[in-house]
């Protein structure tokens, strides 16, 4: 009974919502690409045009292709030293550098313990966030030692998306919000009420719903509205209070005011 309502009380904390979180208009900036992908700390873009992974930075453009993968590419820049690029049409994963080189390659139909990789997010060290389709589960796979370390146990519905700190690893069902730490144990588990997407900034998230975004403090089990102007946000991108919204070849970066 105690249990029962405290998972109440974790429930109506999630719904709650107090006013909205305002937001600042710093600037624009007009951004030819297919998908944005991020800002680093250094005011480095990140996109993916033709299928290429590029790197826009004050001093140059760098840019990754391997087109021998297929077109479907998602790409990871948690850590701007260990870039995690997708090619979900070959189920391989490749680890590249802050100058786009390449670390690792790995082709998750030839290692020993095949998986059918469906989403990745970055983990801590040399591992990864795998979700593994075969088995419905989570696994935070080391790129090194082509070994799992850790598994969650199995959901029963269909993933929206996957993002991770070093500390915690979100995943997004159709049904279900759920949250691990890094041994791949459940921290906590929400039912998903209408969200579509998501982005972890430190220990809290930006969730995408129909109406927009919304801030989620996992402290205090809020989850708050962010103002913004009604556009398409065709993707977004938050770090260190800083909100990055594309649409329609224009980058919007907005102060977030949460305090």
């Amino acid at each position: 009974m105690k249990a029962y309502t405290l998972i109440l009380f974790f429930i109506s904390c999630f719904c709650y919502c107090q006013n909205k979180i305002s937001c600042e208009l710093l600037n624009k900036e007009t951004l030819i690409a297919d998908k944005f992908i991020s800002k680093d700390n250094f005011n480095s873009t990140y996109i993916i045009k033709d299928n290429s992974l590029i790197k826009i930075t004050a001093l140059d453009t760098l840019r990754y292709s391997n087109f021998q993968l297929g077109n479907n590419l998602e790409v990871n820049t948690f850590n701007p030293l260990k870039i995690n690029l997708f090619y979900s049409n070959f189920n391989t994963v490749i680890i590249l550098d802050n100058r786009l080189a390449e670390i690792a390659k790995v082709d998750f139909n030839t290692i020993p313990e095949y998986k059918n990789i469906s989403h990745i997010t970055t983990g801590f060290d040399n591992t990864i966030w795998v979700f593994n389709q075969d088995f419905q589960q989570l696994e935070l796979f080391d790129f090194k030692t082509l070994k799992t370390r850790y598994k969650t146990i199995p959901v029963s519905s269909k993933v929206l998306s996957l993002t991770s700190n070093y500390n915690y690893c979100w995943l997004l069902t159709q049904n279900y919000l759920y949250c691990y730490n890094y041994f791949g144990s459940l921290v906590y588990k929400l039912p998903n009420n209408g969200f579509i997407n998501l982005q972890a900034t430190k220990e809290n998230l930006i969730i995408e719903d129909q109406n927009g975004l919304s801030y989620y403090n996992s402290k205090d089990k809020q989850k708050i509205e962010i103002e913004q102007p009604n556009m398409l946000i065709n993707q977004f991108f938050v770090t260190n209070q800083i909100l990055y919204i594309y649409t329609l070849k224009t980058l919007y970066k907005y102060q977030l005011k949460t305090d």
